[in-house]
Formats: structure tokens, C-alpha cells, sequence
């Protein structure tokens, strides 16, 4: 009896094996002999019904397979877009298989009907087009870190490195950290270096630069103050697809050969000469090679791009912008990115003002500039003046002799701000004084 869901294409006896092709061959001999088929059965060791079926078929034939029903019958190609959609989530395909067809199967169903599929999205995810930009374009920008032996001791630095599309010519520059003031000034040194501004700049999805991206909308959210410098710069800030380095191919492989050409295997004395390295090495050897791709040097290439940038103008740096307000705090000191620069003493507790300008550092109070320090590139650094100090009790100028005996017969100790143990406003009140 045929089942329901199943093609049979001839009956069966349940558990009779299969006649051979020989066997078959011999029972059409037989019955063209005139032979019935009960002794035709009797003689071949068979049942009668057999004999009788492959007599009807007229020869051997292989038993076909039963064809089972598909539930995802026809659903083919809503299937491999579902899958593509969600990058092989096959329980979300599941998901939308019941809202919008009202199918109920297992997740291993899915999973099986959708199996041809992975291949192409393996294929996807793993190709790359090239894309080549025209000059003036692009500018790709990236962070690589790397441990460097300075001054006998182990280094983390990040290396910013920033490659025009077009030229492929390179801008390398070291940094102690990765926040958002170093991408900036990273981004600063390339136009000058460049000597003009792309009309777009390619970058990660770092935290420093992008609040969020959406990798399904590709909806794009960048940092208020990254918007604010693109602004001031005139360039258009584009982030790469998240997960997708490759979109971002031609800094990716750039900071890669920063690392094994310019950085392996080297040691540097102090900070400036690793500095001092990274400009020989972009000028004599980045500019100067053949690059695989185009067949051409960066630096000859670089002619035809360079009338294609816009022109920086004379700009001044975009953190000449940077003013905040601080309160000096009760040693004598302002914070500014968790570094420390020292003012008068006899501010404490008043509310300053501080400009950030062009690597300097300047503090005014009532309209005043009472402070003047270069900014520090590292982190909880103190950058602390001794005029600064000069005043309070017990404080002794670094320059005095430290070997002076005053008339009690000790020595006077020289104490940094960190070592007052009082608070600073009662010196003033022994003292006096004002400005």
C-alpha cells in the first residue's frame, strides 16, 4: 500500500531482497520457453508475486528511493536571501520563516535547506573589489601598536599612519596613547606633511571617533567633536564597515609595512630618535619604493595628486579652539587629560581658564596669563614650575644649596607640591602677601 508523503513507483514484498539483473534476465527466458510462472519461481528459489512483477516491468530495475514531502518546498530563494541578510543565522531565518509564512519546523530543518548557501556566503565575506580612488580623493587613516625598545626599556607606542588612495604615499607618527587627541593631531600632521586636505578621510570605528554604526543601516553616528574638526578642516569623515578592515585595504597594509619595514628589529636611544627615524624612513624609503599595486614610486605618483588636495589656508591647529575652565587645585596644580601643570600657589581654589594651543598649554585667571606650560603628550604627568611656589613655608627653590645649615642647625628640606602637608591656604596667611 502506497504511503502517504512517498512515491513507490512498483509493490514490494516486505523483506524479499532484490533479484539480481542475471536473475531477472533468466525469468523472461524462461517464461519466452513457454515456462508458467509458479515454476518458474520454483526453480529460481522466488516467489510466484515476484516472478509476476518483474515479468510485468518486462526487466530489472533499481528499487527507486522514496521521495519524501518538503515542508520548505519552493522557498528556495526566500531562503538563501534570508540567510545572506542575516550572515547565517539560520534561527533567525527561522524566526521569520513562522511571521511570515506561519511555518513551524526544527532549527536542523532550516539549517539543512539553507546548507548550500554557506559556501556563497563564505565567498562573499572573503572577497574584496578593489577600489581605486581618484587623486585627492581619500585619505585612509589607522592606528598599529608595537612594543619598542627606547632607551633600554619596553615601549607600547602607536603608530599612526595615514595613506592617500591615490598616491599610496605614507604619513607616519608616533604616539604614547590612541585618544581622540592623538588621531587628531595624527590627522594634522598628514595635511601638512601632505601640504593640502582630501576630500574625504576613511577611518575606523574607533570609540574615539564614531558614538555608533549600525552594521545592518550602516547608519553612522560620529563623535560631536570629530564632526566639529571635519568642519574645521573641510573633509568629509566616512567610516568603514564594521568588521570589514578590508574596506579600509590600503591603510591596513600600510601599517603592516610600517611595522615590518620602518619598526622590526630596532632600538631607539630616546623618543626623538624614534621620531627622528620615522621621518628619514617616509622621505628615503616609503616615497622612494615601487609600490605593488601601482607600479609606480608614491613620491612620483604624489606629483598628480597633490594640485587635487585642498589647500590648507595657513590654518592654525583645530585645538587652538580648545578652551576649558578648571579650579586650581590644593597643590597649585590645573588638570587637564589627567596631566597636571602647576600655577601660582596663591590661586588655589579659584576658577581659571585654559587654552590648548599648538602644543602649548596656558593658564589665565581675571583676564590674566599667570601660567605657561607645553603640553604633555603622556599620561598623569606633572609639569610643575618652582616660581610657582616660591612663597610658601617650608618650600625651598631646587637651585638653593641643599647643604646651606641655617642657625637651628638643620637642613632646610626642598619639598615638592605633592609633599605639603597642610593645607596651602594657611601658609598664605603666615605670609600675607598678594599679587
Amino acid at each position: 500500500m502506497q504511503q502517504p508523503g512517498y512515491n513507490v513507483p512498483h509493490t514490494q514484498v516486505r523483506g524479499e531482497p532484490m533479484q539480481s539483473p542475471e536473475d531477472v534476465a533468466a525469468m523472461l527466458r524462461l517464461k519466452a520457453c513457454g515456462w508458467g510462472t509458479q515454476r518458474i519461481a520454483d526453480e529460481l528459489g522466488v516467489s510466484r508475486n515476484t516472478v509476476k512483477r518483474y515479468l510485468r516491468q518486462g526487466g530489472w530495475a533499481p528499487y527507486a528511493r522514496p521521495k519524501r514531502s518538503k515542508s520548505l518546498e519552493g522557498l528556495e530563494e526566500w531562503l538563501k536571501a534570508r540567510f545572506l541578510q542575516h550572515a547565517g543565522n539560520a534561527a533567525v531565518v527561522l524566526q521569520d520563516l513562522q511571521l511570515e509564512h506561519g511555518i513551524t519546523v526544527s532549527l536542523r530543518t532550516v539549517e539543512r535547506a539553507c546548507a548550500p548557501f554557506r559556501q556563497a556566503l563564505a565567498a562573499e565575506a572573503k572577497a574584496t573589489v578593489r577600489f581605486e580612488t581618484p587623486p585627492g580623493k581619500q585619505l585612509q587613516i589607522d592606528f598599529g601598536s608595537r612594543h619598542i625598545t627606547i632607551d633600554g626599556e619596553s615601549v607600547k607606542v602607536f603608530l599612526f599612519v595615514a595613506t592617500l588612495g591615490y598616491s599610496r604615499r605614507l604619513y607616519v607618527r608616533a604616539f604614547r596613547h590612541e585618544r581622540q587627541s592623538a588621531w587628531f593631531a595624527g590627522l594634522e600632521g598628514a595635511f601638512r606633511h601632505f601640504g593640502g586636505i582630501p576630500e574625504q578621510v576613511l577611518l575606523d570605528n574607533a570609540r574615539a571617533l564614531v558614538d555608533h554604526h549600525n552594521a545592518a543601516t550602516r547608519e553612522v553616528v560620529f563623535n560631536d567633536r570629530l564632526a566639529a574638526f571635519a568642519r574645521y578642516w573641510g573633509f568629509r569623515p566616512v567610516a568603514c564597515a564594521p568588521y570589514r578592515a578590508r574596506t579600509k585595504g590600503k591603510d591596513e597594509r600600510g601599517v603592516g609595512y610600517v611595522k615590518r619595514n620602518a619598526i622590526a628589529g630596532r632600538t631607539f636611544a630616546a623618543w626623538a630618535a624614534l621620531e627622528a627615524h620615522l621621518s628619514w624612513w617616509m622621505r628615503e624609503i616609503a616615497d622612494q619604493r615601487v609600490h605593488g599595486t601601482t607600479g609606480e614610486l608614491p613620491a612620483v605618483r604624489f606629483i598628480a595628486e597633490q594640485a587635487s588636495l585642498q589647500p590648507l589656508n595657513d590654518r592654525a591647529p583645530f585645538e587652538q579652539a580648545r578652551e576649558l575652565s578648571r579650579r586650581v587645585q590644593r597643590d597649585a596644580t590645573v588638570e587637564v587629560d589627567t596631566n597636571r601643570y602647576s600655577v601660582p600657589w596663591r590661586l588655589i581654589g579659584e576658577p581659571v581658564q585654559v587654552s590648548v594651543t599648538d602644543g602649548e598649554l596656558r593658564v589665565h585667571h581675571a583676564g590674566r596669563e599667570v601660567a605657561r606650560h607645553p603640553e604633555q603628550g603622556g599620561r598623569r604627568q606633572v609639569r610643575c614650575l618652582p616660581e610657582h611656589l616660591q612663597g610658601i613655608v617650608g618650600y625651598r627653590s631646587p637651585k638653593a644649596d641643599a647643604e646651606e645649615v641655617v642657625a637651628s642647625s638643620e637642613i632646610v628640606a626642598t619639598l615638592p607640591p605633592a609633599a605639603l602637608q597642610r593645607d596651602l591656604t594657611e601658609y598664605e596667611a603666615v605670609v600675607g602677601g598678594g599679587w
